[in-house]
């Protein structure tokens, strides 16, 4: 069984940018050494919005622009870039909050042998939370982890109501 490490939205603008917040930036190194410490494929998700973004239907109801294509705030926060830098792993770019290129992504792999997934990233409460139901939707029977240690919500609060919704869907909710 391959393992196979979900790396959400780690950008700077979740972490200290126009997103961000304590929890995120104390996320920041146990992310790296999670990591680091990792043996196995890495996939690494990437808010990714352009300048119309005020104009989306996300625009709308969030009108705090961020991860904007090719700016500072786009960019993986550094820490996690340079564990990233000697690992095998891959950005997708993902215009909402789940990722449907991310789940074409792990059937590819699927068809040439059994995994199981751990997600960690920002923000628990959003993007954990959506591409965690997205991929159990897609992968009923794929061992699916969150790292909640590496983790973090919007608030504290809306950060444990989503790990308790995951942990009622069947993914494993670990490091808590």
């Amino acid at each position: 069984m391959k393992k196979i490490l979900i790396v959400v939205d780690m950008q700077n603008d979740f972490i200290d940018g126009s997103l961000g917040s304590k929890e995120a930036v104390g996320i920041v190194d146990r992310v790296a050494e999670k990591i680091s410490g990792f043996e196995g494929r890495i996939l690494a998700t990437l808010d990714t919005h352009h300048e119309d973004y005020l104009e989306t239907p996300e625009g709308k109801k969030l009108p705090v622009p961020h991860c904007i294509s090719g700016t500072g705030g786009w960019l993986l926060h550094e820490n996690v870039l340079y564990a990233l830098s000697d690992k095998d792993y891959k950005t997708i770019e993902k215009p909402t909050f789940g990722s449907t290129a991310l789940v074409e992504e792990l059937r590819r792999i699927r068809e040439k042998e059994e995994i199981e997934v751990e997600l960690v990233g920002l923000c628990t409460d959003i993007c954990v939370v959506s591409n965690a139901l997205l991929l159990k939707a897609y992968f009923p029977e794929m061992g699916i982890s969150v790292d909640a240690s590496c983790c973090a919500g919007v608030t504290p609060e809306t950060h444990a109501a989503a790990l308790e919704t995951m942990k009622m869907c069947q993914i494993d909710i670990i490091g808590g």
